[in-house]
C-alpha cells in the first residue's frame, strides 16, 4: 500500500536537479509527473504487444484489446459511469469538447430560438469550440461573466431558462482554483429546464477530487489522462448513453465503421462509433496504470492532502505585501493559485524562480484570456499542487519568491 508521505520516490523525474537544487514541480494544473508503473506500462506495450486492437485474431493483437478494454472498465469504475459504453477516448480534453459541440451541432440538437450558456471564465477549450459552432450553425450563445474572476453559481443559474438547452462550465479553474458545486448547478439547472443539457470540464476536478457522476447527474464530462499521471494524448469523455445514442459522430473512419456503401454508410455502436481510427492504444494501457496509482492512494486522501497544502501556501504568501493573489478568498479555493509580485512581469518572476530556486511554475494567461481580462490583468504566475507536493515545497517557494523580489528591487 502506498504512502503519500512515501510516493515521491516513484516519480523519476523529481530526481533531477535544476539550478544545483531539487526540482520543486509546482505546475501539476499543465500536467502531472508520471510514476515509474506508468512509464512502464507504455514502454512494455511498444516492447511485447504493439499491436492495433479489434482488428486481428494473433495473440498480440487480443492482448492489447484485452488490455485497452481493461482501461475503459478501471476509467467506468473510477468516475462511477453507468455502463462501459460511456466511456469514450480521445487524445485529450480539448478533443473531447470539441467532438461534444461539433456533434451537437451537426446532430441539429439546437431549435430555432434555443441558447447556449457559457460563463467567460473558461478554459480556451470550454469556450472556443462553443463559441465558433454559435458561428458556423447559427446558433444563439448566452455569456456569463463574473465578478473579478470569482463565479458565483446563483448568478450563473440566474441566467438559465426555458431556452437553454446546453451549459458547459468548469468543475475546478485552472487559474483561480475555485471548485464549482456540479451538483448544485446541474440540479438546479434541470429544475429550470428539464431538457438542458450539462457539460462539465472535468480536467483539474477528477484528477483531484472523488467523483461519482451517477451522483452528480451530469450529462457530460471531459478530462485529460495526463493530468492525472498519465501520459500526453489520451483523453476521456462521459456521456450519458441515451444522449450518446442520438448524436451524429464528429470523425469518421477505422473502428467507427460498421458497413459502407457507395451511397452511405452506417456506425458502429457505443462507444466505437465516437473513436475513428487507431487510437493511443499504449497512452490508454498506461493511464490505467494511472488509475491504479490514484486508487491505491485514495481520492480521498489526495484531496485532503493536497487541501491542506493549499491552505497553508495562501496563508504564507497572504503574509507577503507584495504578492498579490488573484481567486476565492473562501474554502473552495483549491490547488492552484495565481498571483503577481507587484511591478515584476510574471515570465520573470518565473524564471527567476526556477533559475534561483530550482522551482517549476507557469507563466501567462494559461489559456484562460477572458477570464484573466476579467480580472484586469494580463498574466499572471501560477502554483499548482499534487499529492506529492509538500509544505517543505511550499516553504521553498515563499524563499524563492523573496529571492527574486530581493534581486529585482
Amino acid at each position: 500500500m502506498k504512502s503519500i508521505e512515501d510516493c515521491k520516490y516513484s516519480f523519476p523525474t523529481l530526481s533531477r536537479k535544476i539550478a544545483g537544487k531539487n526540482l520543486i514541480y509546482l505546475d501539476n494544473a499543465a500536467t502531472s509527473l508520471k510514476p515509474f508503473n506508468v512509464i512502464n506500462a507504455e514502454k512494455n506495450y511498444y516492447m511485447l504487444n504493439n499491436s492495433n486492437i479489434h482488428r486481428a485474431n494473433h495473440q498480440l493483437a487480443n492482448e492489447s484489446t484485452q488490455m485497452y478494454e481493461g482501461a475503459r472498465k478501471k476509467v467506468k469504475e473510477f468516475i462511477n459511469a453507468k455502463k462501459i459504453s460511456e466511456i469514450i477516448f480521445t487524445k485529450g480534453a480539448t478533443e473531447s469538447l470539441n467532438l461534444l459541440a461539433y456533434s451537437f451541432a451537426i446532430s441539429n440538437f439546437f431549435e430555432k430560438d434555443e441558447e447556449i450558456l457559457i460563463p467567460i471564465s473558461e478554459h480556451h477549450a470550454n469556450f472556443v469550440p462553443w463559441q465558433q459552432i454559435s458561428k458556423l450553425f447559427n446558433i444563439k450563445i448566452n455569456y456569463y461573466v463574473p465578478e473579478k474572476g470569482v463565479f458565483n453559481e446563483d448568478n450563473f443559474l440566474n441566467l438559465i431558462n426555458k431556452k437553454t438547452k446546453l451549459i458547459s462550465f468548469t468543475g475546478l479553474s485552472n487559474v483561480t482554483g475555485q471548485i464549482i458545486n456540479i451538483k448544485k448547478i446541474v440540479e438546479k439547472a434541470k429544475n429550470i429546464n428539464p431538457e438542458i443539457i450539462t457539460v462539465v470540464d472535468g480536467a483539474q476536478y477528477v484528477p483531484h477530487i472523488p467523483t461519482d457522476f451517477q451522483d452528480l447527474n451530469v450529462d457530460f464530462i471531459v478530462f485529460s489522462s495526463h493530468k492525472m499521471l498519465g501520459p500526453m494524448g489520451v483523453g476521456v469523455l462521459y456521456g450519458k448513453s441515451e444522449i450518446l445514442e442520438k448524436m451524429s459522430p464528429f470523425l469518421y473512419g477505422g473502428e467507427m465503421i460498421d458497413y459502407v456503401t457507395k451511397e452511405n454508410s452506417t456506425f458502429n455502436v457505443l462507444p466505437y462509433k465516437f473513436e475513428a481510427g487507431t487510437p493511443n492504444v499504449a497512452g490508454v494501457i498506461a493511464f490505467a496504470q494511472a488509475i491504479e496509482f490514484l486508487n491505491e492512494l485514495g481520492m480521498k486522501e489526495i484531496y485532503e492532502h493536497t487541501k491542506k497544502l493549499t491552505k497553508y501556501a495562501l496563508k504564507k504568501l497572504s503574509e507577503l505585501d507584495f504578492v498579490e493573489i488573484y481567486g476565492p478568498k473562501d474554502d473552495s479555493h483549491y490547488s492552484i493559485i495565481s498571483f503577481n509580485l507587484k511591478n515584476i512581469h510574471p515570465h520573470d518572476v518565473s524564471h527567476m524562480l526556477n533559475d534561483l530556486s530550482g522551482i517549476a511554475v507557469r507563466s501567462g494567461h494559461h489559456c484562460a484570456q477572458l477570464l484573466l481580462n476579467n480580472m484586469n490583468i494580463k498574466s499572471s504566475c501560477r502554483a499548482s499542487f499534487y499529492f506529492y507536493n509538500t509544505v517543505e515545497d511550499v516553504e521553498a517557494l515563499i524563499e524563492g519568491i523573496k529571492k527574486v523580489k530581493e534581486w529585482i528591487k
